[in-house]
């Protein structure tokens, strides 16, 4: 028997890690100045990269069960991933809206004497 957390395996888990590094060295980079700020598109594309991986090379068992489970079939599979996929555009346009007053945030300058 897979090993769940409130109904989720370990892959959830750790796209979802791989995702908040991801987000939390975004951050870090552009506050960076000069051309480490180009850092995100590497970064971005490695957590794509093992997020694909991750989803389209599943881990499964070696060895079969000699007898047949019951099978559990969810029916609001296709509501969930609606739900999903809404969640993540709301979120993605949320932070895209964000950006603006990241990169438009004054920089007042220092007096050159002080008396």
């Amino acid at each position: 028997m897979v090993t769940t957390v409130l109904g989720v395996g370990t892959g959830v888990f750790v796209v979802a890690a791989v995702w908040i590094v991801a987000l939390i060295l975004w951050m870090i980079l552009l506050r960076a100045s000069g051309s480490l700020k180009l850092g995100v598109i590497p970064v971005f594309l490695l957590a794509l990269t093992i997020t694909l991986a991750l989803v389209f090379f599943p881990r499964t068992p070696e060895t079969r069960p000699p007898f047949k489970e019951i099978e559990i079939v969810d029916s609001l599979f296709i509501a969930r991933y609606v739900l999903l996929a809404l969640v993540s555009v709301i979120f993605l346009m949320a932070l895209f809206m964000l950006l603006p007053f990241h990169f438009l945030e004054p920089i007042y300058a220092k007096a050159l004497r002080t008396h």
